[in-house]
């Protein structure tokens, strides 16, 4: 990070004579239509998709926000809106939901969106032959029915409280019967113009949005970078508008520039490191105990966000209203060491890392958490990969990191702690754990429903496979002349990706 700021620091002298719009550091003032926003992030490869419902990287993501829609959203402060539906209600046990859709909603070639289209993109979702990103939270789902041509029924085999988060992930896109993904069609405010997998992909104006804000830009063009170097200098040298995810350290460096904006965003987004509790040496509670006693999170808080984020305490979603107030965790090195003695290491143990930098600030974490390990006996092999092969294999690894945006507790259990979790990255099959998920899934009163959750929480802090460090603030930065972008809750750049609000100031 410093050699990189170092590095910063020299482009920036050598770009400050440049002549570039909103040099003066004045905004753009109100919204204005016209003009394409030329978007860079890291990453992507010959597995990028156009399938929102398979979204996983960066690339992925901005394609899925932006072309397709779901029937609910997370709003800026990650609150639980409608999208393409007025209203998600269940009844008194939460077996049935009913959607009720917008009448008013074309997909990008004009046609009209009909419960038919809903109820396919939800079967094409929940294929049990081609399961999508969003099956896990659609797991009690028995049949998906159209009442009528603007409403829906969710009907469940069993209680799903949670069922409205679910449906609003942006993986639930909503799409024609006959949808094809080689040849998109969405409801979202813009549609595919070009794809080249790994390098670029060009989004134009969906002349049948539905929408009241935006879009207002013509298009967006998504461009692919190597490494974060790379990324920094396009946006330095005018070659893009803005840039997701910019290292912490970069962070004040780029913002002295007076035609730059940094986007701070306060999230729930979490880095973790992953270990295989199924797996040598950490199918012992004992040693997964004493790698969280190991790290000082204050330190890597510091040290790998530069202060933009808060401490974690090895549980995930801290904007759900039932995250716990437990017990501090805080390093213990002595601790630690005892742990390691009783598991059959008393001379400590050598373990092998899995990374690569699929999210601004894993490697760096990496680094600091083999150092901090040390201190215990704990000896880190850094074995770092490119994006390709980590992801490749990143289930397999027994020790590894990952990164997750902000979620509520079911939500997040469907997706990354259950048996049936499609990216279960601790192979975590706790029966009490599960038991209090599925109870806390069919519990329809919040109060009740939230002692649950805290339950699950405390086996998840006392013996789960994550290493839950910190929640790190979403860092993007983009030129003066942009208009539109604010802050974010849900972990997603560049507000979230909803890139219709966004708008190009006047270069003249």
């Amino acid at each position: 990070g410093a050699a990189l700021a170092l590095g910063l620091a020299g482009l920036l002298a050598a770009c400050s004579g440049q002549a570039v719009p909103g040099a003066d550091g004045v905004g753009p003032g109100s919204p204005v239509e016209g003009g394409t926003l030329r978007v860079g992030f890291v990453g992507g490869g010959a597995a990028d998709t156009l399938d929102g419902a398979i979204a996983t990287n960066l690339g992925d993501v901005a394609r899925a926000v932006n072309m397709y829609n779901a029937l609910l959203y997370r709003d800026d402060d990650f609150a639980l809106k409608p999208m393409l539906a007025t209203s998600v209600e269940p009844n008194a046990d939460a077996t049935v939901w009913t959607a009720h859709l917008r009448t008013d909603v074309k997909f990008s070639d004009g046609r009209p969106m009909t419960a038919k289209d809903v109820v396919a993109s939800v079967e094409r979702v929940i294929d049990p032959d081609d399961p999508k990103n969003g099956a896990a939270s659609l797991g009690h789902l028995q049949e998906v029915v159209a009442i009528d041509d603007a409403t829906v029924e969710f009907r469940l085999d069993e209680p799903d409280s949670s069922l409205d988060d679910g449906l609003g992930q942006y993986t639930m896109t909503i799409v024609p019967e006959d949808y094809d993904p080689t040849n998109p069609v969405g409801t979202g405010p813009f549609m595919l113009e070009s794809f080249t997998p790994g390098q670029s992909t060009v989004l134009k104006r969906n002349p049948y949005y539905w929408g009241d804000d935006g879009p207002y830009l013509d298009k967006i063009e998504l461009l692919n970078f190597n490494d974060t170097d790379a990324l920094i200098n396009a946006l330095l040298s005018s070659q893009v508008d803005a840039v997701a995810q910019i290292p912490a350290a970069l962070a004040e460096v780029i913002g002295a520039d007076s035609r730059m904006e940094i986007l701070n965003s306060e999230t729930g987004m979490w880095l973790p490191f992953t270990m295989r509790t199924d797996t040598p040496p950490f199918d012992d509670e004992r040693v997964r105990q004493a790698f969280r006693l190991a790290v000082d999170r204050e330190q890597m808080v510091e040290q790998v966000l530069s202060g933009y984020g808060t401490v974690g305490n090895d549980m995930f979603a801290s904007f759900d209203p039932a995250y716990p107030e437990f017990p501090q965790r805080t390093q213990d090195i002595e601790e630690a060491k005892r742990l390691l003695a009783d598991a059959g290491y008393p001379d400590g143990l050598t373990v092998e890392l899995a990374t690569a930098p699929i999210q601004a600030g894993t490697v760096e974490a990496a680094q600091v958490f083999a150092e901090q390990a040390a201190e215990a006996g704990i000896t880190v092999k850094i074995n770092r990969m490119d994006l390709t092969t980590y992801w490749g294999d990143y289930l397999e690894y027994p020790f590894s990191q990952s990164f997750w945006y902000t979620r509520n507790f079911l939500p997040q259990a469907n997706s990354g702690a259950m048996p049936d979790s499609p990216f279960n990255e601790t192979h975590w099959a706790d029966e009490e754990f599960i038991a209090l998920v599925e109870r806390a899934r069919g519990e329809t009163d919040d109060d009740a429903r939230g002692e649950l959750i805290e339950e699950a929480q405390a086996i998840m802090y006392d013996r789960g496979g994550l290493i839950v460090w910190g929640f790190a603030n979403q860092l993007d930065a983009y030129q003066s002349y942009v208009g539109g972008l604010v802050p974010n809750a849900t972990g997603l750049p560049l507000s979230g990706f909803q890139l219709q609000r966004v708008w190009i100031g006047d270069l003249s």
